[in-house]
């Protein structure tokens, strides 16, 4: 089948991006300089046989989350994005609903702290982008699982360890958030879903949300138990990128301990993992 418009594009872009900036090893053998099928399919999320299908023009309507998701792997402007909306034939998402957008600025800042772990997170609490450090930190998420607030009242929670009371603490930080980010994008569709779906199953989100709780995000000291190296406790900031609602997620180690020793493996031996 013939190459649609937006299979060209997409091919185009991928053949721009260089394996380095974005965090990968460009060596072996390489036809070109741009990224690989698989390769830009382990970036977005998605399968080498869907990319495969886009490009072949056997997949030419794709979801909104598809495109958000390829246009984050491949570093596109805003410009590029708006064009890929077009292409992919859907409406550039408007102010009334959450960005999913990481400026290249954010990108270009998670490619470079390669011994930090750092995630980026929208205003409601998904995983938008990690670095290789932090998925070799916490784990690789999947569907559900890869928002926050669904992971801790309905899924598969995280290696970090909680008591009651910070567990307590976090939930309430958690629903405070999302309330807050329920008021500014009502018409959002998807977090509307989210809330009701957590409302539904989780009697203690419930609870909290109808309690009007709030405990505003503060630094934190957390031990997550890696189940490579053992037992690091990293200190957690959450930081907001400025003229956007994204959340920045950083954990570090105090120098000369331990822990910093621990990290400093798990960026070796992890990432090392995940690679292979």
């Amino acid at each position: 089948m013939a190459m649609t418009q937006l299979g060209a594009a997409l091919r185009r872009w991928r053949d721009g991006v260089s394996p380095d900036t974005v965090g990968l090893p460009a060596g072996g053998h390489r036809r070109a300089a741009g990224l690989r099928r698989e390769e830009l399919a382990q970036l977005a999320g998605l399968s080498v046989d869907y990319i495969t299908r886009i490009e072949q023009g056997r997949a030419s309507h794709p979801s909104m989350q598809v495109v958000e998701a390829l246009a984050r792997a491949l570093r596109l402007s805003e410009g590029e994005r708006a064009h890929l909306f077009q292409l992919a034939g859907l409406a550039l998402p408007g102010r009334e609903t959450i960005s999913m957008c990481i400026a290249p600025s954010v990108q270009r800042m998670l490619g470079r702290l390669t011994g930090t772990p750092v995630a980026v997170f929208d205003a409601a609490w998904t995983q938008l982008s990690a670095n290789p450090l932090y998925t070799a930190l916490m784990g690789e998420w999947h569907g559900n699982d890869l928002n926050a607030v669904w992971r801790n009242f309905l899924g598969a929670g995280s290696r970090v360890r909680h008591t009651p009371e910070s567990m307590d603490t976090l939930q309430r930080q958690q629903v405070a958030d999302l309330r807050t980010t329920a008021g500014s994008y009502p018409a959002d569709p998807r977090l509307q879903q989210l809330i009701a779906t957590l409302r539904t199953r989780s009697p203690r989100f419930e609870e909290l949300w109808q309690s009007g709780s709030t405990a505003p995000h503060r630094s934190a000291r957390k031990t997550i138990d890696h189940p490579l190296v053992g037992a690091l406790t990293l200190d957690c900031d959450v930081m907001n990128v400025t003229g956007s609602d994204l959340h920045i997620m950083v954990y570090t180690a105090e120098p000369d301990t331990q822990d910093a020793e621990r990290l400093t493996l798990l960026s070796v031996v992890g990432t090392q993992t995940l690679i292979g």
